[in-house]
Order: structure tokens, then C-alpha cells, then sequence
């Protein structure tokens, strides 16, 4: 048997704006429970909505960036359900005529280049957080509601929760490249739904969607798409199927668990809100608002592989944040080997530095000490290992990378009469492994340079000592 697994994302951003989508509350993670709330957010009587520019601004990036067609005209419209996070009793959304539509991103899969429509991006506001407490309590912190939000739903493009883990780190890029959201899942600014089922390509048989909530991690996405991608085969193996459900991840199990079945359609009775005018922004708007958009990820990754000549995949690394992307080219303004920067920025800094979009890429130590350690390497004044070293306790000590090399003797010897010296006693001591080179066995060439470098502790000049050794064997 043959199955596809068919999979729909439905994802809810937290825009980074200042202020409420509706009001001027302040729009802040993390403050004191209820400070950040006005008649508008607690929808007091007589209280009207104002819609924020900066939503606007923030959502036509986003579409933008996501090769969205941005419409003229769009809508806001009520979407009506009663819990007790939504005071108004219904949610300020955009259902039928939303600002973006049909779209798509373009990821990476190990078939090559994938397209992932976009179905359309709608602003709207988020809802108030419930915290539940031990004693049975659940208590309520408006700071949340009327927060904006643009809620970004794919067609049914994606594949397996690789696709899906893919699509979403290369959103989260983006949309940290442009500013428009922190995309923090801890903290909730960034929420993923999933809709998986699967086709048996030779009937045609379908199992029912099944929708996945509670999902904290893009790695949770990705297991529990592969948990239900396997669950919906065995259905179909079995003859089985089952009313549309709703089910959450459990991650100390690691399965999806049951949370509701869905005998009927949800009907949330959209209707236009009429305290909303219709949304009008002319192209010359749009246009206004493209031009102030900062270079996204794939352009950046397409440029540094045409200007510093390093490989894609390193690309993909310097660009997967703004910040490190910066002091990469900051640090190729005086340092002409970008293949060796970049090597050295992934595997030796990056491995001390944990990556955070939202601060500033900072060394503990000045940016030119860094390259001033890279110069040595370059000109081959010390080797690569012992570059390593001193670059690990510049990391500890803050001690600049000259006062290091100094105190532990760590210039490398390029003389060529020395390291003939060492190279003469390494090939007298070891007769048998010049014997081995002769027969081609291309392990003795190591090892001969391995004496070399442990006769001169470290200090020969690796490759004039390789160079020189083989000379003298042929």
C-alpha cells in the first residue's frame, strides 16, 4: 500500500507593536496581571475599537515577505463564542475578506525546493490568558486580550513533520528578520495548530482530519504529525475511521491524546463588525510600506554565497539571525578570508554564544582581539589547534589573544632549517614508516607528521613539515 500524509497548518503570531491591536494599552509580555487593560480591551459599554497602523504595516511585511497578494479592500468581521478569556463575547477576526491571501514559502526538503501555499494571513486580536491554579481556580489576566495577532493558515502542501518543522523555522526566520514578531513559543507570541489525515494513493480512501493543539515546540509539531500520520495508517489498514477529533500532544508520552470529538461543524456566526469601516490601503500605500522592508533571509543567503564565496549551507547559518548576520559582515569589512571567518564564527564562537534575535551578537571580548587571533592563523604565526585554545580562554579570561600566545609560547616555527632538523630525526627514529609511504600506505604520512609536531610540542609548521617530509622520502 501506498499513503500520503496530507498536513495543514494554522499558526497564530504575536505582532511586536507597541501598543494593543485596538487600543493604546500597552502591548507587553510579562507584566503585573490586569495593568495593561482599558474600557476598549475589557469591552465596557460604549467603548469602540481603533484600528492600530502598525497591525497594518506589520501584516502587509508578512504578506509580502510570504509572496502574498495584499488586497486593496478587506474586512474585519466578529467571530462569536463564549469562554471567559474573551470579554466581548466575540473575537475581532477576518474570515471571508482578509488582507493577504495566496501565497506561498519555499523550503528545503530532501527532494530539493518545495513550495508551501499560503491560504491567506488575517489580522486579529488575541483573547486573555487563563491560569488555573492548584486549588481548582481558574483566574484571568486580560494583558493578553486585544493583543495583535495575524493568524497565517497554509493549504494542505506539507508532507511529513519534517516538511512541517522546515516551514515553521524558516517562518520563525523570517518573521524575526523583518521585526514584526519576537516569535517566542515559550512566552506564546508564536502558536501551531496542526491538521493531518492520509490517502491511500491507490483507492483514494481518506481517513478524517484530525486537529492537533497544545503544541510548545516545532519539534512537537514534527512528532506528533509522525504519531498521527502512522495512527491515521493503521486506521485505513483496519478498515476503520473516525469522526473528526480534536486531540493535544502530551509530550511526557509522547503520543496525542484525545481532547474532543466534532460531531458537527463549529458555527461561529461571523458577521462584519460594524464599529470596523472597511480597510482600504491604495498600492501606492503597500509600496510605501515594502520599500522599509530590511533584507529577508533567502535574498541575504543568495548574496553572501555570490559576495564571500562560502558554501550555501553556510550561508544559511550566518543569515538565521539578524544580529549574527550583522557581525558577520561587520568582521568582513577587515578580514578578507570569508571562508575562514565563517568556519571559525560556526564552529568555534557559535558553539560559546547562544544565538538570541531580539539582542545584539556580542564577543565578551573586542571584536578586534577576535580577528586579531585570526591573523595570527592566517599568517601562520600559530597553528589552528593552538588558535583554538587561546580563543577558549580569551572566552574565560578576557586576556587579550597576544598576551596568551606570549605566556604559553605558541609561535609557530616557520624556519626551515629548525623544523629540517626535527624532520631529519623523526625520519631516522621511524625507518619502517618510510618503508609504508613507499607502499603507498598514506596512514605513515600522518603519523610522521604527528612526531614532528609532538618533537616541536606543538610549534611546527604543520604544513611546511608535511611538505618537506615528503621531499625527502621520494
Amino acid at each position: 500500500m501506498s499513503y500520503k500524509t496530507i498536513v495543514g497548518l494554522e499558526i497564530h503570531v504575536e505582532l511586536s507593536t507597541e501598543t494593543k491591536a485596538f487600543c493604546s494599552c500597552k502591548n507587553s509580555f510579562g507584566d503585573e496581571p490586569n495593568t495593561n487593560v482599558c474600557p476598549v480591551c475589557m469591552a465596557l459599554p460604549g467603548a469602540l475599537p481603533v484600528l492600530n497602523r502598525n497591525v497594518i504595516n506589520y501584516t502587509v511585511m508578512a504578506g509580502t515577505a510570504l509572496n502574498c497578494k495584499i488586497n486593496n479592500k478587506s474586512k474585519f468581521d466578529r467571530k462569536n463564542y463564549f469562554y471567559p478569556d474573551l470579554t466581548k463575547g466575540y473575537q475581532i477576526t477576518q474570515n471571508d475578506k482578509p488582507i493577504c491571501t495566496d501565497g506561498y514559502l519555499e523550503i528545503d526538503t530532501e527532494n530539493g525546493p518545495k513550495k508551501i501555499g499560503i491560504f491567506q494571513i488575517q489580522m486579529e486580536e488575541d483573547t486573555a490568558k487563563s491560569l488555573h491554579t492548584e486549588t481548582g481556580e481558574t483566574l484571568m489576566d486580560y494583558n493578553r486580550c486585544g493583543v495583535p495577532l495575524i493568524e497565517i493558515v497554509t493549504k494542505p502542501d506539507i508532507s511529513s513533520g519534517a516538511e512541517a518543522r522546515e516551514f515553521l523555522e524558516k517562518l520563525k526566520s523570517t518573521l524575526r528578520f523583518l521585526d514584526v514578531s519576537d516569535c517566542k513559543m515559550e512566552e506564546g507570541s508564536l502558536r501551531c495548530d496542526v491538521n493531518v489525515n492520509v490517502k491511500n494513493t491507490e483507492t483514494g480512501e481518506k481517513t478524517s482530519i484530525t486537529e492537533v493543539k497544545n503544541l510548545n515546540s516545532f519539534r512537537g509539531v514534527e512528532k506528533a504529525i509522525d504519531f498521527e500520520t502512522n495512527r491515521h495508517i493503521d486506521l485505513l489498514e483496519n478498515h476503520k475511521n473516525e469522526i473528526k477529533t480534536t486531540r493535544r500532544w502530551d509530550d511526557t508520552i509522547n503520543e496525542t491524546v484525545l481532547m474532543r470529538v466534532k460531531y458537527t461543524a463549529n458555527d461561529y456566526r461571523f458577521a462584519p463588525d460594524g464599529d470596523l469601516p472597511i480597510l482600504n490601503i491604495s498600492d501606492k500605500e503597500i509600496d510605501k510600506i515594502v520599500e522599509r522592508m530590511p533584507e529577508l533571509p533567502d535574498d541575504m543567503i543568495k548574496r553572501f554565497v555570490e559576495e564571500y564565496n562560502i558554501t550555501k549551507d553556510d550561508a544559511k547559518v550566518l543569515s538565521s539571525s539578524r544580529e549574527l548576520a550583522k557581525f558577520f559582515e561587520k568582521m568582513t569589512e577587515e578580514f578578507d578570508d570569508y571562508t575562514m571567518l565563517s568556519n571559525w564564527i560556526q564552529t568555534e564562537v557559535l558553539r560559546r554564544i547562544e544565538i538570541e534575535d531580539d539582542k545584539k551578537f556580542v564577543l565578551p571580548f573586542k571584536d578586534s582581539e577576535f580577528l586579531k587571533l585570526l591573523n595570527y592563523i592566517k599568517d601562520g604565526k600559530i597553528n589552528n589547534n593552538a588558535g583554538k585554545k587561546v580563543l577558549r580562554e580569551m572566552f574565560e579570561t578576557d586576556r587579550s589573544a597576544e598576551e596568551i600566545i606570549k605566556e604559553k609560547g605558541l609561535i609557530q616555527i616557520s624556519d626551515a632549517g629548525e623544523i629540517e632538523k626535527i624532520v631529519d630525526e623523526v625520519l631516522n627514529e621511524n625507518p619502517q614508516s618510510i618503508e609504508d609511504f613507499k607502499n603507498g600506505k598514506d596512514r605513515a604520512l600522518g603519523f610522521l607528521v604527528g612526531q614532528v609536531m609532538k618533537k616541536s610540542r606543538g610549534k611546527a609548521n604543520p604544513q611546511l613539515a608535511n611538505k618537506m617530509l615528503v621531499e625527502k622520502m621520494k
